[in-house]
């Protein structure tokens, strides 16, 4: 995380002194979501507990699959990693964007709305990889049980979710560089409550057509592809299920169904945004709330509501601390 925020800056420095030769904003302000004071203390009030909610249930999954015992097998070991990038994206967006709702102007620097786009998407993505991964395991785990370990190896585990952040680092090293030479000249107000590219395109003083042509590509078919991957190989598993025994089937239903839920939650509004041209509508913005800070948080309680072993490991994690305070 360290290397890839230490790039992250050269690349920014680089991009920053391209875009001061033919840029004079330096500054940019968010039209927030809402423009009525009274319903963005509303809003306040409203995200705040779901932000705090995203961090510690995503956590506490983290800290349940680290030290139990019983929840060291592979599909823990991505789950664990999905908590923690959950916990990365929501805060590329969500602090931001909570802290804005009792600000008069809601302003942030060129350089930090880079930092916002770029984080966004990297976390997006890795994400979005870590599904498929995901999905990859439970196909081995249903389809090819006998081969399951062989298969899945932890060498293997670590080399998926390094896949994973190596893929979102490319992607968003493409969405920063489509920024490059574009020149922003003013007005320097942004509709929308955080950075990403498409209402930043709006503010540049030349054509971004073939810029928003890479960005669909990037981002638009990237999505489509990977959700087509994640269908395909789910259908796949409810027909190999046919073959497996009552209890069986029951076990793997609900394992994917949660892993189901969570991909049509999270790509759902994604590929409704990213697949149409942009525009200023008050829903498009309505829908980016969602998979920006409502998603993260739903994660975790589809996890841990519909798996029974996480949830006796979180009670078993609990009871000693509780015993270890009375110690």
């Amino acid at each position: 995380m360290c290397f890839v925020a230490g790039l992250f800056s050269e690349i920014c420095l680089l991009q920053v002194e391209s875009m001061a030769s033919t840029s004079n904003v330096t500054t940019l302000i968010f039209t927030g979501l809402f423009q009525d004071p009274a319903v963005q203390r509303v809003c306040f009030v409203a995200f705040l507990p779901v932000y705090l909610a995203t961090v510690v249930g995503n956590g506490l999954i983290v800290l349940t699959v680290s030290m139990s015992k019983s929840l060291d097998s592979p599909m823990y070991f991505f789950l664990s990693y999905l908590s923690l990038v959950e916990i990365s994206y929501s805060s590329t967006v969500a602090p931001k964007f909570i802290t804005d709702l009792l600000a008069k102007i809601k302003t942030i620097s060129l350089e930090g709305c880079l930092a916002q786009i770029f984080f966004f998407h990297f976390f997006g993505v890795a994400e979005i990889l870590l599904l498929v991964v995901m999905a990859y395991d439970r196909y081995v785990a249903i389809c090819k049980p006998l081969h399951y370990m062989n298969i899945i190896s932890r060498q293997l585990c670590h080399f998926l979710v390094a896949g994973s952040w190596l893929g979102g680092f490319c992607h968003s090293v493409i969405q920063i560089l489509v920024i490059i030479q574009l020149p922003f000249c003013g007005p320097n107000v942004i509709d929308h409550y955080f950075c990403d590219l498409q209402p930043l395109f709006k503010l540049a003083c030349t054509d971004t057509f073939m810029e928003g042509v890479i960005v669909f590509a990037n981002s638009g078919l990237f999505s489509v592809f990977s959700f087509l991957i994640l269908v395909s190989s789910y259908i796949v598993i409810l027909v190999n299920l046919r073959n497996h025994s009552a209890e069986g089937r029951h076990k793997a239903l609900s394992t994917c169904a949660s892993h189901i839920t969570v991909v049509i939650l999270f790509f759902g509004p994604a590929i409704f945004l990213y697949m149409r041209p942009s525009s200023t509508f008050t829903e498009d913005k309505l829908v980016a709330v969602f998979y920006t800070v409502i998603t993260p948080m739903l994660n975790p309680i589809i996890y841990t509501l519909r798996n029974a072993e996480v949830k006796i490991a979180i009670r078993r994690l609990w009871s000693k601390k509780e015993n270890s305070r009375k110690e």
